[in-house]
């Protein structure tokens, strides 16, 4: 398993942290392990940890801690935070502004799963690594 961890502080750039991070790790694992990280696999990595990281700071105050892993064909990404609330998805509502993050997260990720912790809680999502042609076009731009 490869993996990484950092502790951010969640401030206003704590996002783009994560965002950042997210993309050197998997660089990392393409350029030193040769494994491959397709630009799908990419980008919505960040995406969840986007998603995750904003809903972490919006809800929590306190530090957050981001623990990104390779494990087999797919990318774990878990967020700590001090909240012990636990998450719960929205039904659809076209008419809601905003909130749909937890929404975005479960119709992209592999797995999703929120562990309560001795203080506060780990969200842990998998974005799987390979595109996968049974799920149709994967590429920016299709039909």
């Amino acid at each position: 398993m490869i993996r990484t961890a950092a502790a951010l502080d969640g401030d206003g750039t704590c996002i783009a942290e994560a965002r950042r991070l997210a993309a050197q790790f998997l660089t990392r694992v393409r350029a030193e392990h040769g494994l491959p990280v397709p630009d799908r696999a990419m980008d919505l990595t960040q995406l969840v940890v986007s998603e995750l990281v904003t809903n972490a700071r919006k809800y929590a105050s306190g530090p957050i801690l981001l623990d990104l892993a390779v494990d087999g064909d797919a990318v774990e990404i878990a967020v700590w935070d001090s909240d012990p609330v636990l998450p719960v998805a929205r039904a659809a509502d076209p008419g809601r502004v905003g909130q749909h993050g937890l929404e975005i997260v479960m119709a992209v990720v592999q797995g999703f799963e929120v562990r309560r912790e001795p203080v506060g809680k780990r969200v842990i999502a998998r974005v799987a690594l390979l595109d996968d042609p049974a799920d149709g076009p994967t590429r920016r731009g299709g039909r």
